[in-house]
């Protein structure tokens, strides 16, 4: 037992030192043995909407998409189109910096802003210039405006987003032992 605990340190150890990766847009595979009418089925969105962009997982240097595509930084975010986001953090946003969200046509149902580990306010001018040209905005923690985006693109809203990586990513152990076993299925206990 002492040798699986220091061997289980070890590990976790390790992994801590490498970059960490936080899913955001995941399914739980749900197992079950129903087998009447009316069964419940479960559709992964990132495998069945490939033609549009959905966010797969976060880091502190970026950000993985559902078509592999890795993003280092900040980005702007759209149904199907990504470009780099020059903004280092909220306090650094400029209206220039969001005057692009302002040209598109059709115009955006809503304005997503992902703004780092936390949940952060941009200065008054900001939201006074996205709600003069009549932007709707909703601004979150990235984790949680990343899921968003995810969410409203998929439901085929017109929606863009501009997100900042978080600093730091919170691991959980169970994500700790997906790294290390990634064969390890649900017959051990884990879903995968």
């Amino acid at each position: 037992m002492a040798l699986l605990c220091r061997h289980l340190f070890k590990l976790t150890s390790q992994v801590l030192k490498k970059t960490s990766f936080r899913n955001i847009a995941t399914t739980k595979h749900l197992w079950d043995n129903y087998e009447g009418d009316g069964k419940t089925t479960v559709s992964i969105l990132n495998r069945e909407y490939q033609d549009l962009i959905l966010v797969d997982c976060l880091s502190d240097h970026g950000f993985r998409l559902n078509n592999g595509i890795f993003v280092v930084g900040p980005m702007a975010v759209f149904p199907r189109t990504i470009m780099q986001w020059n903004v280092d953090d909220v306090e650094n946003m400029t209206t220039e910096s969001l005057s692009l969200f302002t040209l598109l046509e059709p115009k955006i149902d809503i304005f997503i802003l992902g703004t780092g580990s936390k949940q952060t306010l941009p200065k008054p001018e900001i939201l006074k210039f996205l709600k003069s040209k009549k932007i709707n905005v909703e601004i979150l923690a990235t984790e949680n405006a990343c899921a968003t985006f995810n969410f409203l693109n998929v439901e085929g809203r017109c929606v863009a987003g501009a997100f900042i990586p978080p600093e730091e990513v919170k691991v959980y152990e169970d994500e700790l032992v997906k790294l290390r076993y990634p064969g390890l299925g649900h017959e051990a206990g884990y879903l995968t």
